[in-house]
């Protein structure tokens, strides 16, 4: 066994990437692996905890440990895919299955984001990544969250429905059923493809898949930024729109909307730096709910993951303090490059 002893084995299992992470109970990363994506809704459930069940094996080796069984006294779980109560009971079983802590904590990766940005207990955490889901929470326990299944649930958003959204309206300006755009251009040269149709044609046969489609999403913003396509404008002003529903969706359930409260924005839609579509953000809210405070986090939700485990403890500032730090010089050094800026209050 290694000389310092796991208190928590923080997984943060999202659509593109997966995190997993052994931390001592005084805030110290022991080991840190990062792996592919391992949502269920693609991998399905004994898949998903297959994937993750190596990764574990890993990062229990790289701290000294013989094996991933029994790595830590509390495994705390976030995933993406874990939408509905009977996929986390499920999943649960799944993972409770691999005997990695004693006991465990399994959820959406939305809760996550919203620990790595603050540590506030009325907020609200929004995630724009390659799709779009919000949970919030209250300080008297109670919980806002949404089944975030995409269209069928009522959900818009996400760099894939960029890139879709993108693709409608350019198919449109090429027939003559629509205006004029840039984003004609934009998809013909991500794609390197002579013609639009071309494009359509190899999604429609399978030759690309629709996921391909979130790769478009930031030159889409960059376009609306630019100021000169009215299309792509209106792309991005949807997005914010959607953005500012979800989270004043979520503060109203918890009755929130006239108290201070944080909005966390994570994922790599709302990360990218784009001052257009965050200052339509900062306007609707302004507008809906003048006491939140929107903060944009670029702390990985394992973090949080982290963070939630260690919550169990009662451990003070001092330790949430030295996790940060601890993981900003491990992702630095692994080259993951994601800075962990302190969490908003």
């Amino acid at each position: 066994m290694g000389t310092l002893s796991a208190a928590v084995l923080a997984i943060d299992g999202g659509n593109s990437k997966t995190d997993v992470a052994l931390v001592t109970s005084s805030g110290t990363v022991l080991a840190h692996v990062r792996g592919p994506g391992s949502s269920p809704h693609s991998l399905g459930i004994d898949g998903c905890a297959d994937l993750i069940d190596g990764l574990v094996a890993k990062a229990a080796a790289q701290a000294g440990y013989q094996s991933a069984e029994g790595a830590a006294h509390h495994a705390s779980v976030y995933l993406a895919g874990a939408d509905l109560p009977a996929e986390t009971q499920e999943l649960t079983q799944a993972i409770a299955a691999k005997g990695w802590g004693r006991d465990l904590t399994v959820d959406n990766d939305t809760f996550a984001l919203l620990r790595a940005g603050t540590d506030d207990r009325d907020a609200v955490a929004v995630v724009c990544g390659a799709g779009i889901n919000c949970v919030g929470v209250s300080r008297d326990g109670r919980q806002a969250r949404f089944p975030s299944l995409g269209r069928i649930s009522g959900d818009w958003g996400g760099g894939v429905q960029l890139g879709d959204e993108a693709l409608w309206w350019a198919a449109r300006a090429v027939d003559g059923r629509g205006e004029p755009t840039s984003l004609v251009d934009i998809i013909l040269g991500h794609f390197g493809a002579q013609s639009l149709e071309e494009v359509i044609e190899a999604l429609h046969y399978g030759h690309l898949k629709r996921a391909e489609l979130g790769r478009l999403a930031p030159a889409v913003l960059r376009a609306a930024s630019e100021g000169e396509d009215p299309i792509a404008i209106s792309i991005l002003q949807r997005q914010a729109q959607e953005v500012v529903v979800l989270a004043v969706a979520a503060l109203r359930r918890l009755d929130l909307l006239a108290t201070p409260a944080t909005v966390v924005l994570g994922g790599g839609v709302l990360t990218s730096g784009n001052d257009l579509l965050h200052a339509e953000i900062r306007r609707g809210l302004t507008g809906t709910a003048p006491l939140a405070r929107p903060h944009i986090t670029r702390s990985a939700p394992v973090v949080g993951a982290a963070l939630l485990g260690l919550d169990r403890l009662n451990v003070g500032p001092e330790t949430e303090e030295r996790l940060r730090a601890s993981f900003a010089g491990v992702m630095s050094e692994a080259g993951f490059g994601g800075s962990v800026e302190p969490a908003v209050h």
